[in-house]
């Protein structure tokens, strides 16, 4: 499908014409406003002929003062070496079979980073250039994530030294002094060695989860789950591990809908809303299940599960972040990726997971999971 956008009057030459308005997207309907990117077009005489919101935003330049500019005057770009970048790819005049520039980092004046890239429109396929359409993108989003993969690869980094260092060392003196050391103290080092082996395990696991769910590939493989039988199997674990068992409570209202989820997946969403109940909190730490009835006409209804606990909480300046990577709600250690990695589950599901303060003063996590069957069983 074909763009067109109305062109500005006037002819050759490094003067200023009268501002036009840009048109809107021939045959769509749409304003060029209201592209999510930058957007700057220039007629074949190279004066600008739209610029739109977003290259305004993005460039700190008003169309009013961009429209009937030059290109290179309304756009100063210059490439990561300092070289002024018209006038090094010299779209108008340059080689007669080029289609245009692919996305790259330039500087706009005052060394600001932006993606650019370019597509030179021709009548015919060797003609001169009727229209150089540019495209705009603020790089801070992907400088965002940049930050964020590399403070990953650190925090596992981190958290990969410790146990490894555990496990190579206790194996090292074990393979050297064998014979130095009682039954009771091979065991116990073994038993550290098997822990860590464990933790790294669990931390692998975790980035495979963190993979999956940032590229939108975390699978769920819905069977049908006894949720009151799941919880009642973490809490007999803590008390078998040595929490008292009057630490917990457990009401599960009855009837409950048949739930249909992945039995795994949904496990480690109670393992951690659990553990950091029994960790972080204190007193009681009270699980309540109940059936949830559609909030709207047409929708499935879902099963809730509260998870709360009478510790200090959660800061409420803190609750807006409880899910994004890092965050820790105390310095007791973790890697502060596991209520990320917890909403992404519950969001594969189709679910959703909220955070509060509980009635004791606690932190209260509730997530709701809708509770059809699978399509290939409607």
């Amino acid at each position: 499908m074909s763009v067109g956008i109305s062109n500005a009057p006037g002819g050759r030459g490094t003067g200023r014409v009268p501002a036009p308005r840009h048109g809107d997207l021939t045959g769509l309907g749409i304003d060029p406003d209201e592209l999510p990117d930058g957007l700057v077009v220039a007629d074949e005489h190279g004066l600008v002929v739209c610029f739109n919101a977003a290259a305004a935003r993005i460039t700190a330049t008003t169309p009013a003062d961009a429209l009937g500019q030059r290109l290179e005057k309304a756009l100063p770009l210059e490439d990561l070496e300092g070289r002024r970048w018209w006038q090094l790819t010299d779209p108008y005049g340059g080689l007669a079979i080029r289609v245009g520039q692919p996305e790259r980092n330039l500087l706009l004046p005052g060394g600001r980073e932006v993606l650019v890239s370019a597509r030179y429109v021709r009548a015919e396929p060797t003609g001169p250039v009727r229209r150089v359409v540019v495209s705009l993108r603020d790089t801070e989003a992907r400088r965002r994530t940049e930050r964020s993969h590399a403070e990953l690869i650190a925090t596992v980094a981190h958290e990969l030294r410790s146990p490894l260092t555990s496990v190579k060392g206790f194996t090292a003196t074990l393979l050297a002094k064998w014979e130095r050391f009682t039954d009771d103290q091979k065991r116990l080092m073994l038993e550290t060695v098997d822990a860590d082996a464990d933790r790294v395990t669990r931390l692998i696991a975790e980035l495979l989860d963190i993979s999956r769910i940032d590229s939108g590939r975390l699978e769920v493989r819905r069977q049908p789950v006894d949720i009151g039988a799941a919880v009642g199997r973490h809490i007999q674990a803590y008390v078998a591990a040595g929490q008292p068992a009057d630490r917990f409570l457990l009401r599960v209202e009855q009837p409950l809908p048949a739930l249909w989820a992945d039995p795994d997946k949904i496990d480690q969403v109670l393992s951690n809303l659990i553990e950091n109940a029994v960790r972080h909190g204190e007193g009681t730490v009270t699980i309540d299940i109940t059936a949830t009835a559609s909030p709207r006409e047409g929708e499935e209804a879902g099963t809730s599960i509260t998870v709360s606990d009478e510790g200090p909480g959660i800061p409420e300046e803190s609750m807006n972040r409880v899910f994004t990577r890092f965050w820790r709600g105390s310095k007791r250690g973790g890697t502060g990726l596991g209520l990320y990695i917890v909403k992404g589950i519950v969001e594969a599901h189709g679910g959703t997971i909220t955070v509060g303060r509980a009635p004791g003063g606690g932190a209260e996590f509730r997530f709701t999971l809708p509770v059809s069957t699978p399509a290939y069983l409607a």
